[in-house]
């Protein structure tokens, strides 16, 4: 068969014998698949540094009737992650945006908005600064594929919440107020709130700048990702390592 090509994010790699390498990529045209990359250790003409996690790539690689795994024929690096210092703080919210890609996204699912996404988060994440990228990815990531709720009603008893307090629990579909909140909720303030509705109505590009410390939208991720986490019944690993990290 022809080699297929498309623009790819590489998203995980695991040893695969003793040259070779299992790839998940999340591509352009076909959405996230997995395939072999043989004798990837050993070439560096064929992959060189492509095969790091995050990487943007343009991905040469071939389907084998009758066999789920792509054969993977190489890879040129567009953008890397690597082209600048990578902190710890920085590594691990760049490994949190491979693990929700990688979790949410079906196999071999076209889906030009979080591709789009996905490459402009990672732009913003060149830098020290995390905090906007990551609560922007969250939250759009929630809302494309389709979990988000209604930030400005009850789901008990449909009271408008906008202005007034509003509380979220790990077993709960959206947001309660304060009269119909759970045994051990956990408050989203409005501010929090306002900042969703603004990330909603603006390119990730226009935060950039903004000063933001850990504190500002803590409350909104947690939020994002217990519903994330509630979707596909699984913990995310590293949204509670980074969580962990100070600011």
């Amino acid at each position: 068969m022809a080699l297929k090509e498309s623009e790819a994010i590489v998203l995980r790699t695991y040893p695969l014998r003793e040259a070779d390498l299992l790839v998940t990529l999340f591509t352009r045209a076909e959405g996230k698949m997995r395939g072999v990359a043989r004798a990837a250790k050993k070439s560096k003409r064929r992959f060189g540094g492509a095969l790091e996690p995050l990487t943007h790539v343009r991905a040469h690689y071939e389907d084998r009737e009758r066999q789920e795994l792509s054969r993977l024929d190489s890879c040129e690096v567009l953008e890397s992650p690597l082209a600048t210092e990578v902190s710890y703080l920085r590594a691990v919210a760049l490994a949190l945006v491979a693990e929700l890609l990688d979790e949410l996204l079906p196999d071999r699912e076209a889906n030009d908005d979080v591709f789009r996404l996905a490459l402009s988060v990672l732009a913003e994440l060149r830098g020290s600064d995390v905090w906007m990228p990551v609560t922007y990815f969250e939250l759009w990531m929630t809302r494309l594929m389709g979990y988000m709720p209604d930030l400005s009603e009850c789901i008990v008893c449909r009271r408008t919440l906008n202005g007034s307090q509003a509380f979220f629990h790990a077993l709960a579909d959206g947001l309660m107020c304060i009269d119909d909140r759970r045994l051990a909720s956990s408050a989203l303030s409005s501010e929090s709130r306002t900042l969703a509705a603004q990330m909603f109505r603006a390119p990730v590009e226009n935060l950039a700048g903004t000063p933001w410390p850990k504190e500002r939208g803590a409350d909104l991720r947690k939020f994002l990702v217990q519903i994330l986490q509630r979707h596909i019944e699984k913990k995310f690993v590293t949204a509670a390592m980074l969580e962990k990290i100070g600011t």
